[in-house]
């Protein structure tokens, strides 16, 4: 499989990961709780661990949602940190909660009690296994990332010379070079049919790949020409040429259809700045 084919369906094949990951979880989980305590019924275990770990499932995509929000770098390394580290608390509340109500109706169903205990201590006993699974998780997340942008080819703008830098506003740039498996090469700016922010990085989407740029969008709109580019919503950004219709929708906003098939979103905000003469 080559990396494109790969990104293709990148979607479904991190589903398919975490799919295959939170089995595997449950699966040695609940092989562990029944080796140290054989006398429990098997739908005890069973029951505590795929409340668990279902619940942690559906609050991965707050967990990256957050990330989104306070990505960590070596720039924001210290404070976002920081900021996950007091995310913990009211994501470990979320999940024993939810966790809690499982196994009560679990039990309810079985025809048992179930006494979660003092919730003083019970919290901060979960709230300690969930605090390393949040941080295993984080890590797992950019390792991944790290891998895939390796794969891809990074992207970043290519030194710019005295007379730039004595400039007040940045030059517009024509190319931008991608560093990838060890190799360098160099990608022409009007090559880029749209740009998609992710996190701290900015996938630029050229002839079917994407290569990551560490920046933001904010800063790399600056280095683009905006008679070529355009704006069109705080994620986005689209090559006029790459163009094919646009069509109003009924709340204000739009929808822009590629000529490639593509479908990116077009805020309200910013079709003011739409020149259709280009």
């Amino acid at each position: 499989m080559t990396m494109q084919q790969y990104l293709r369906h990148k979607t479904h094949y991190e589903v398919l990961f975490w799919g295959l990951f939170i089995i595997w979880q449950v699966v040695a989980n609940v092989y562990v709780a029944l080796n140290d305590a054989p006398s429990l019924a098997p739908w005890e275990p069973v029951l505590w661990e795929i409340s668990s770990t279902l619940v942690f499932a559906a609050l991965l995509p707050l967990l990256l949602w957050f990330d989104s929000r306070f990505p960590v770098s070596f720039a924001t390394l210290k404070r976002n940190i920081f900021m996950h580290a007091l995310f913990t608390i009211p994501f470990s509340a979320m999940h024993v909660t939810l966790m809690v109500l499982i196994r009560e109706a679990g039990y309810w169903f079985m025809g048992r009690d179930y006494n979660f205990g003092p919730w003083g201590s019970e919290f901060l006993y979960e709230y300690a296994k969930d605090f390393r699974t949040y941080f295993y998780l984080l890590v797992i997340i950019y390792l991944y990332r790290l891998v895939l942008f390796r794969a891809q080819g990074e992207a970043s703008v290519p030194g710019t010379s005295d007379d730039d830098s004595q400039q007040s506003t940045p030059a517009i740039k024509q190319h931008l070079l991608v560093k990838k498996l060890g190799k360098e090469f160099l990608v022409k700016i009007e090559d880029i049919e749209w740009l998609e922010a992710c996190g701290n990085y900015v996938n630029l989407h050229v002839a079917g790949r994407a290569y990551p740029y560490r920046g933001t969008m904010k800063s790399l709109e600056e280095q683009l020409d905006s008679d070529k580019f355009l704006r069109v919503h705080r994620s986005y950004m689209v090559n006029y040429n790459q163009v094919q219709s646009i069509e109003p929708l009924e709340s204000g906003d739009a929808k822009i259809q590629l000529h490639q098939g593509q479908e990116l979103p077009f805020s309200r905000r910013y079709r003011a700045d739409f020149k259709p003469g280009l």
